[in-house]
């Protein structure tokens, strides 16, 4: 079987403890996975992409802890691949992409006992695939519990901080893999801005039932598309 290694983005600006956390993910995948290398690397670690895949052999899996299949899981993250001499290497679907990953959101959602969902999500200036999956899932939320739910976004309209009136029932679900700044700073600034009155979740990402759900993507291995992720609104 093949090598694994989970690759997210990383934080720039303070590598190491999203990078430990991903290490942590990736230790609870392998865990799932017996006999199978799972390991990670963050894009915002230097060299740490050339040095995992190098000690691992020439061809492998990676799993992009990513929210979606834009430019950066179709585009940057095999440039990054091939810089770091592991071109041979398959990248998988992103975590975003998994229709699992949107029943979690639901059932979240469900669990949380919500009167109204704001999904939280990164956005794109570059791509329209990161709000098109979160409105896919804020639409799924809604259709199955009946509910009012909306996705806004930090980098795109409509922003969280334009988020307005929902009720004190309410709760904010960051579609994120992990933390980080954005979870931790920059969705509770903006969710004060707003005068959102509910709570606020853990990122979808942090859930327990999370290391199953990639263990399975992985045993899977699809490949990345092309286009369109694998996910369907239709």
């Amino acid at each position: 079987m093949p090598p694994v290694v989970i690759v997210a983005h990383g934080q720039p600006s303070d590598p190491a403890p999203l990078a430990a956390e991903v290490a942590a993910l990736a230790a609870s995948v392998g865990a799932l996975l017996p006999g199978r290398v799972v390991l990670s690397a963050t894009l915002a670690e230097a060299g740490a992409l050339a040095a995992v895949t190098a000690g691992t052999g020439p061809a492998g899996l990676v799993y992009p802890l990513f929210m979606a299949g834009g430019w950066f899981t179709r585009i940057h993250l095999p440039r990054k691949l091939a810089e770091a001499g592991a071109a041979g290497w398959a990248v998988l679907e992103p975590m975003g992409c998994d229709p699992a990953v949107h029943d979690l959101a639901v059932t979240l959602a469900r669990e949380a006992g919500a009167g109204a969902v704001l999904l939280a999500a990164h956005g794109s200036g570059r791509s329209a695939a990161p709000s098109d999956i979160a409105r896919h899932v804020a639409g799924r939320i809604a259709a199955e519990l009946g509910i009012r739910a909306e996705a806004a976004f930090i980098d795109q309209s409509p922003r969280i901080a334009e988020a307005r009136d929902f009720p004190a029932a309410a709760v904010c679900l960051p579609f994120f893999a992990a933390g980080g700044g954005h979870v931790t700073g920059d969705i509770p600034a903006a969710l004060d801005e707003a005068g959102f009155a509910g709570r606020l979740l853990p990122p979808l990402g942090a859930d327990a039932r999370v290391p199953a759900i990639i263990a399975r993507a992985i045993a899977a291995a699809v490949p990345v598309c092309a286009g369109t992720c694998r996910w369907s609104a239709g």
